[in-house]
This record gives structure tokens, C-alpha cells and sequence, in this order.
């Protein structure tokens, strides 16, 4: 802890040990207080703005400092005030007094206890951000709690300053006018449990608990509010129906099938959705081909004075979808019905909460998971019908390569494919809007990956945006525009829009039921991937909030177990530890939190980076580009995230994602013997680099004192 806040914290001590040491507790008694009422409202009647000041004053420091005795303040406030002006001076001054506490607490600290227990705060830091007034205002009513205490827990918190002012001073208002109101009624107190007697206590913590239970049966009510105007089946034709074939689909329905429910799969297009047909495997055979490539214009490096290599566009492109094809049986209709799954190529249409219509046919469920997937987003651009686009479900059926190729979005996509291009012998430009590319990852890295694309002659705008698209003649042109305002004009044979991905929810019969969405049109889901219709269930693109193949996996388990098993057991999805990889050359993963995003939760984290140049591996590989850096909090082990960027990156990812999902800090990695040589060696020197920035300083000194000593 720094030393201006150990300071704050002795003084505080000080102050409260002085407190008692002087016996100053005593003015904190109401038979103190009955004693003096006299004397004090005389000397209010004499002074009333000096009296007034004086007691505004004492309550808020005391109320700031934690000092016990805000209850007989509140009472000397109605017995010299009276009920009007007393219950304005302590509404006012408690709450001040309570926010310098709020403040005070989370200046000494909150740093400090977040480090420590930032896994574990995690999930509450995300409740209060979403409902820290709701749960704030619980707390005021409930005033068997002390409020000192809630001062400080809830400086602990993200809460905002202004949020909390105003909850708590409408909290604690009805306590304050029971104990202002009661001390106009002083001569008949014999005890302050007289004025908080069990029966107002229970009653007060009643009117707390209220708000909670009733938001939890609105939202019940809402929920089967959702089933009324409906015919529950009598019998069900299935377990569970899945609309979707494609990544999150197929797991639900494995899962289903695993634990012998029966099950329906319907999938309007193909097996296997945008992974399989449109995504991670077509793009990943590209980026394998055009690594070749690459490394034999690389070759000098490693002794061979030159190698090229023939290669056709189509026939780059025609492999791609040979992949496809060999990978294609594994998320065939025929595994799928042998693993216990019946499925059925239709569009699907949702009558009812229990009831699914396709190829004229009705079907029910007891559950109904939507796993629909997304599809491109395509923005709305004057003249875009008139030039070629296209996009990563389209880009696909090319086989005569565009000589000059615009990207636009600089995210994994736009990234992944516009290197691809380069290296197939397009002239690239990728267009951005944001000030970088990959904006969700961190700085360095996507400065590294923009230096390998300017060093292989792609052409970047960031902070770019297009306003147009002309055709003059044979060519076409778009028109964009720098955040400065300066317009350029860009002749290209082909666009490709790589701006992100919306939901595939239309015509599904999701709104004629009232299924909620979200303004980009994602199904809205709970902790439990329920929707707000509790008999159907969502995950996978078509939900979020991770657009990845493996998260849509992730999420479909709960998905399945939750629709199956509601009423016996319920799983909270797990929204922690998605790694993200873009797998361009270098490649870049990632997991937890990075430099930028630790910084904007206010987190205190130190870094540790390894470089792969260091590595015998990278050396041995002519692959020396990138870095290891680990976030962990100041002075502990304990990972909070890792960007990986290079060669493998992807593969080395796991070991720490391994590490976090169970609590292992970089001293196990450490511990952990690796294959020499091995890229993943990079891990565990990583974890040395730390290490030896947190060498036990005074048992090195101990040991060579030591060792001195037994060399006489």
C-alpha cells in the first residue's frame, strides 16, 4: 500500500483510539443526551444559525470518520430542532458524511482489494454496474446494517459517486425521519431499542426484501406472461427441437442425444453453418497456401539462396473448398442421425412457444433452442449495387483473382482475409475507421501486425470511412473520407465488407411471439441462456455476446443442459476466459483482459513480456517476430490475461488459459517442465521473467551470508 494512504489509515486509527481513550463515547449516550436537552435547545433558541452549523458539521465528520453515534445525533436533532429542520439538517448531512466515507473507503481501499480478489469481485463488480442503486437502496432500508459499513462496502464497488448520493439519501430516509420524529419524543425514551424495536427492524428489512422479491416475481410473470394465449401441447413429439445446423446447433444436439433425450436438428442451408462452409475452414486453408507462399519468398533465411512456386488463383481457391468437402462428414446429416439426432433440411418457422413449423409439417417440444447464426452485415453505401462486393459468405466463389481488392473493416475478418489476397497477388487497401486495426487487442500488437502489412505492400486507411462508390467508365471507385476530412479517391476491381456480423432472427417467428431483441437484433438471453419466452433457449451467434466458433460450443452446453434440466439443476454460463486468435501471419491470441482493457476497469496490473527473439525455437525457425506479455496483478502471480503474438501463438495459448481456468499462477507454469525446443517454452520463460522481477531480495541476502559462512 502506498505510504499517503498508510498515513490516511494511522490517522484514522489515531483518530477513532482518541475517540475512546478520552471517553468521548459517552456523548454518544441517550441518557447523556436526555441530560443535556435542556442546554441545548437554549442554545439553539440563543444562536440557531450557530447551533445549526455547529451540528451539520459534527455529523457529517462523524458520519465520515465512522465515529459511533449517528443514531443519538439524529435524536438530538429532533429533540432541539424539532421534526422539519432536523430532519433536513441530518437527511443532508448523513448523506454527505456517507459519500466522504464512500470516498475515503475507496481512495484507501479499493486498488488494493480488487487486486487481490479480482476474479472473485469480478461478477460483483458486473452486478453493481448494472444494478449497484437497486442493491444500494436494499441495503439502506435494511438498518440492522450499519451504515458505516455500507459506506465503506460500497466504496469497494464501481458505484458512482453521483448514484450513490442520491440512493442513499433517499434510502435512508425513512430510518431518519423514525429516529428524528423520535427524538422530538425524547422525555419518553428510556432506550434506543425503543425507537428500533425488533417488530420496526423486521419491518424496515421486510420493505427492503420487497423490491427484490417483487422484481424476481415480476420477471417470472413476465416470463410465462410470454406462454399466455397459447395451447400447452399434452404430449410432446420431442425433448428439444434446435433450429440451426450450424456450430452451436450441432453441439446442442450432441449434447441432447448424449444424455438420451430425443432430439430435432432442422437446418435450412447447409451442415456445419458459416464455420464449416463460409468461415474457419475455407479462410484457414487460404492463410495455410499463402504461408507457403510466403515462406518461399522468405527463403534466403534459411540457406536457400531462392525458391518460388507456380500457382493458379482458381486452384488456390478450389482447395479451399476441397477442404470443406473432406471435413464436411463430420457434420453430416448421416453422423449426426447415427449419433441419435433427427434431421431434417427446412426452413423452420415458430408458431408457438412449444410448436415449430417447417415443409408443412408441425412439430412440439418441451424446449426449443434457436442456434440460427449470423450472417455479414452489408452497410448501407450511395452506389453499392453498382460495383462487385462482396463478402466472407460470397468471397468464397471467386476463381478469377481481382487485380485490386478493397478491404473494408480492419477487425479478425477484413485482417485475415486482406493478407491473404496480398500474398495471392492483389493489391490490397484496408480500410478502417477506427484509429488501429483489431481494436479489441492489445496496442502493440496490432501495431506489429500493421508493420508486417505495410512491409508486404498492403495499404492501410485508418480512420477512413467510405461515403460512396462511383463508376466512370470501366472503373469503379470509392469514395473516403479521413476523420480530418481530407477525401481521397480509390479505383478497385472488387469490395469486400468485413464490418461485422448481425443475427440471423428474421422470419423465424421470434417476434410474432415476443421473443426480446436487442437493438442489433440478437436474441436476449439470461445467466441461464434463457429467453425472455421460458420454453426457448438461444446461443451461438444468434445470441452473443462471442461471435467464435468455440464460444457458440461453449455456450450451447449450457444452453442444452439448462433447457433440459430446468426445475432440477441450472448452470450459470461461464462468460469468463474466451480466447480469441486472429490467425494472421503473426498470428495474435488472446485471452482475459489486455493493457487497454485492464486500464479502463481501473485495474492495477503489471506486465511481464517475453520476446520471442530470445526463444531457440523462433531462432531455429527464422520466425523471431512477436512477444509473450502477461497481465497480473501488482506483486502476485495470478494471470489476468495474455496476448500471445508470432508464429503458434494459438498453440501456446491454451497453457494459460489452462492456467486461469483453474486458479495456477506463472510460478506452477514455471515449475512445469517443457520440451526443449519447443515454442511453447516461451510460457514458462515468460513466467521467469516474472519471477525474477519478484526475487525473495532478503532470503538471496540470508543465502549468501550463508554460503559465505561455510566457505571459513
Amino acid at each position: 500500500m502506498p505510504i499517503n494512504k498508510i498515513i490516511v489509515v494511522a490517522c484514522l486509527l489515531l483518530l477513532l483510539g482518541a475517540f475512546y481513550a478520552l471517553g468521548f463515547e459517552r456523548y454518544t449516550e441517550l441518557d447523556f443526551l436526555k441530560q443535556q436537552n435542556a442546554a441545548l435547545v437554549n442554545y439553539y433558541e440563543e444562536r440557531p444559525r450557530q447551533a445549526s452549523t455547529w451540528f451539520f458539521v459534527v455529523y457529517i465528520i462523524s458520519t465520515a470518520v465512522s465515529i459511533p453515534g449517528a443514531s443519538i445525533l439524529s435524536l438530538a436533532a429532533g429533540a432541539v430542532f424539532g421534526l422539519g429542520w432536523g430532519l433536513l439538517l441530518v437527511s443532508f448531512a448523513s448523506t454527505i458524511g456517507a459519500s466522504l466515507a464512500f470516498l475515503l473507503s475507496r481512495y484507501v481501499l479499493r486498488d488494493w482489494l480488487q487486486q487481490r480478489f479480482v476474479t472473485r469481485l469480478a461478477d460483483m463488480n458486473a452486478g453493481v454496474k448494472k444494478e449497484g442503486a437497486f442493491y444500494l437502496f436494499a441495503l439502506r432500508l435494511i438498518v440492522v446494517v450499519p451504515f458505516w459499513l455500507v459506506n465503506v462496502l460500497m466504496g469497494l464497488t464501481p458505484i458512482k459517486l453521483r448514484t450513490y448520493f442520491w440512493v442513499s439519501q433517499l434510502g435512508m430516509l425513512p430510518a431518519t425521519i423514525l429516529f428524528v420524529n423520535a427524538g422530538t419524543q425524547l422525555s419518553s425514551l428510556e432506550q434506543l431499542s425503543d425507537v428500533l424495536s425488533p417488530a420496526v427492524a423486521v419491518s424496515f428489512a421486510l420493505l427492503a426484501v420487497l423490491p427484490l422479491i417483487s422484481k424476481s416475481v415480476l420477471a417470472a410473470m413476465r416470463r410465462y406472461q410470454a406462454l399466455t394465449g397459447y395451447n400447452k401441447p399434452a404430449h410432446f413429439d420431442y425433448n428439444l427441437i434446435v433450429i440451426g445446423g450450424g456450430a452451436a446447433g450441432l453441439v446442442s444436439s450432441y449434447i441432447a442425444a448424449t444424455v438420451k433425450a430425443k432430439v430435432l436438428l432442422i437446418e435450412q442451408h447447409k451442415m456445419g453453418g458459416d464455420c464449416l462452409n463460409t468461415g474457419c475452414v475455407p479462410s484457414k486453408s487460404l492463410i495455410q497456401s499463402t504461408r507457403f507462399l510466403a515462406a518461399l519468398a522468405d527463403s534466403e533465411q534459411y540457406g536457400i539462396r531462392s525458391a518460388s512456386a507456380e500457382f493458379d488463383f482458381a486452384e488456390v481457391m478450389q482447395r479451399a473448398a476441397d477442404v470443406i468437402k473432406k471435413i464436411e462428414p463430420h457434420d453430416s446429416v448421416e453422423r449426426y442421425q447415427q449419433l441419435g439426432v433427427d434431421c431434417v433440411q427446412a426452413q423452420a418457422r415458430l408458431i408457438s412457444p412449444w410448436q415449430v413449423e417447417f415443409a408443412g409439417k408441425t412439430v412440439s417440444a418441451r424446449r426449443i433452442i434457436i442456434a440460427t447464426g449470423a450472417k455479414p452485415h452489408i452497410p448501407v453505401i450511395e452506389g453499392i449495387q453498382q460495383v462487385d462486393f462482396y463478402t466472407s459468405d460470397t468471397i468464397w466463389s471467386l476463381r478469377k483473382r481481382p487485380e485490386r481488392l478493397l478491404v473494408v473493416g480492419g477487425g479478425p475478418i477484413g485482417c485475415e482475409l486482406g493478407q491473404v489476397f496480398s500474398r495471392l497477388g492483389c493489391t490490397v487497401t484496408i480500410v478502417e475507421a477506427g484509429e488501429r486495426l483489431l481494436m479489441a487487442e492489445d496496442e502493440a500488437a496490432a501495431d506489429l501486425l500493421s508493420g508486417q502489412f505495410v512491409a508486404e505492400g498492403i495499404e492501410l486507411k485508418l480512420q477512413h470511412s467510405i461515403e460512396s462508390f462511383v463508376v466512370e467508365g470501366d472503373e469503379s471507385y470509392a469514395l473516403i473520407r479521413a476523420q480530418q476530412g481530407r477525401q481521397l479517391k480509390l479505383a478497385f476491381d472488387a469490395v469486400l465488407f468485413a464490418v461485422g456480423r448481425q443475427a440471423n432472427t428474421q422470419n423465424t417467428g421470434l417476434q410474432q411471439l415476443g421473443v426480446e431483441l436487442t437493438a442489433s437484433g440478437r436474441i436476449v438471453v439470461d445467466q441461464y441462456m434463457r429467453s425472455s419466452v421460458p420454453s426457448i433457449y438461444a446461443c451461438g451467434d444468434v445470441a452473443g455476446p462471442y461471435q467464435f466458433t468455440h464460444a457458440a460450443a461453449h455456450y450451447a452446453w449450457y444452453s442444452t443442459l439448462n433447457s433440459l434440466f430446468s426445475g432440477l439443476w441450472q448452470f450459470k454460463a461461464d462468460h469468463r476466459l474466451i480466447p480469441r486468435v486472429t490467425f494472421c501471419q503473426p498470428e495474435i491470441a488472446s485471452v482475459g483482459h489486455n493493457e487497454q482493457s485492464a486500464k479502463k476497469a481501473g485495474l492495477l496490473t503489471e506486465t511481464t513480456t517475453f520476446q520471442l527473439d530470445e526463444l531457440d525455437r523462433a531462432i531455429i525457425d527464422g520466425q523471431t517476430s512477436g512477444y509473450i506479455k502477461v497481465l497480473t496483478p501488482l506483486a502476485k502471480d495470478k494471470i489476468l490475461g495474455v496476448t500471445i503474438v508470432g508464429e503458434h501463438a494459438s498453440e501456446m495459448l491454451p497453457e494459460f488459459v489452462l492456467a486461469m481456468k483453474h486458479g495456477l499462477g506463472l510460478n506452477k507454469i514455471l515449475a512445469t517442465i517443457h520440451a526443449y525446443p519447443t515454442w511453447a517454452e516461451a510460457n514458462k520463460y515468460t513466467a521467469g521473467l516474472w519471477k525474477k522481477k519478484h526475487q525473495p531480495k532478503r532470503l538471496l541476502k540470508l543465502l549468501t551470508r550463508y554460503h559465505a559462512a561455510k566457505r571459513r
